[in-house]
């Protein structure tokens, strides 16, 4: 199961009252208004991040906690301190992929990025 958040590619209807009775509106376009002023503020790319990195640190917790791995153990396997596994396991920190691959591997998994 897949995390996807996209706020333009909604097309259902829902209905709202307004001044003259119900009123019909795309949520289509509700979605780009919405898309488009978190472009302006600059935070759209941060509220698909955020998903993202929490589905993957709890799976990667998850998968430290069935190998029975601490985490002051993986920092000594991945040769960093306990305090850089509690920012690569933060959801709302950020880390590169490159930490997050390393840590995986230690699991046995691995970090799969595409572009949809």
């Amino acid at each position: 199961m897949s995390t996807k958040v996209d706020l333009t590619s909604a097309r259902r209807t829902f209905y709202g009252t307004g001044m003259d009775g119900i009123k019909r509106v795309r949520r289509s376009r509700v979605a780009a208004k919405v898309a488009a002023f978190l472009n302006r503020e600059n935070i759209y790319g941060k509220m698909q991040a955020t998903p993202v990195k929490e589905r993957v640190t709890s799976q990667l917790a998850a998968a430290m906690k069935r190998k029975k791995i601490s985490k002051s153990r993986m920092a000594v396997l991945l040769k960093t301190s306990r305090s850089q596994v509690d920012r690569i396991l933060d959801p709302k920190r950020d880390s590169t992929v490159g930490s997050l691959q390393r840590a995986a591997a230690l699991v046995g998994r691995h970090v799969v990025i595409q572009l949809v």
